[in-house]
């Protein structure tokens, strides 16, 4: 089976990357099954239910996110309608939505889906270590193949949740950061992982935000407005390949594509 992430989407830049490459991207690498982290897609912060649909009618199969689902009040009545948006699953059980879910690839064979979040630098929300247990646990008594978008800041909470799952899940995808690192492989039970899948969006600005606008931030100290930055944009992400009885990463390929092919990276 091949699973295809596409790292988190910011802003109208990262949409229109994802408009213009991933319906072929998805032909191309015959991916059987597509996830894209869309927790930054409505302006840089949040997601809206408009936005969503646009994001499914391109072939995208599940949308994860991360701290920033909650930025677009919006989108509450739909993370407890639709079971294809999630939202970390550590968060307490009052609030919207639902962290996990397991769908039809399109090759027939069911896909478990994780959201999570990291707790380092970020809000104390429940343990994800302790969290995710019992969800795998629930997941394996209907598939082998879960996926786990850890939505998280510090390299060492994402890479400590890597070995810990290692031969529980099928691949750890690092979110958050939106710089794509180099240490994709495929841990010795099993597990594919990456600290960080990237982002799909402007690599001129700071992690997609316009560049001045976040200097005059660390210069003054004092809030502004931060808006996506618009040019050099790129779609970050990574395909695995996974074995869909043993639930095995076979393989890890990070990508990073330019929308303008003249483009070279």
């Amino acid at each position: 089976m091949r699973i295809l992430f596409i790292a988190d989407i910011l802003g109208g830049p990262g949409r229109k990357v994802v408009g213009a490459l991933l319906p072929e991207l998805i032909r191309e690498k015959k991916a059987d099954f597509c996830l894209v982290n869309g927790e930054n897609a409505a302006g840089g912060f949040g997601l809206t239910p408009e936005l969503a649909e646009e994001l499914f009618a391109l072939g995208v199969d599940v949308i994860t996110s991360g701290n920033h689902i909650w930025d677009r009040k919006e989108i509450f009545p739909v993370l407890n309608t639709r079971r294809d948006i999630l939202r970390p699953v550590n968060y307490p059980p009052d609030n919207p939505g639902r962290g996990v879910g397991v769908y039809a690839s399109r090759d027939g064979a069911p896909v478990g889906v994780i959201n999570l979040q990291g707790r380092v630098f970020m809000k104390e929300i429940d343990c994800p270590f302790r969290s995710v247990l019992p969800v795998i646990d629930k997941l394996h008594e209907e598939t082998r193949v879960v996926i786990v978008d850890f939505h998280a800041e510090a390299t060492a909470e994402k890479i400590a949740l890597g070995w810990y799952l290692d031969g529980r899940v099928s691949a750890v995808l690092g979110t958050h950061t939106h710089v794509q690192t180099a240490d994709e492989r495929i841990l010795p039970a099993g597990t594919g992982f990456i600290t960080d899948a990237g982002m799909t969006g402007s690599i001129d600005g700071v992690i997609g935000i316009k560049k001045e606008l976040a200097i005059q931030r660390f210069l003054t100290q004092t809030p502004n407005r931060f808006q996506p930055a618009d040019s050099n944009l790129w779609m970050m992400g990574v395909l695995v390949e996974v074995d869909s009885v043993t639930g095995r990463t076979q393989s890890i390929e990070r990508f990073q594509l330019p929308h303008d092919s003249s483009s070279k990276r």
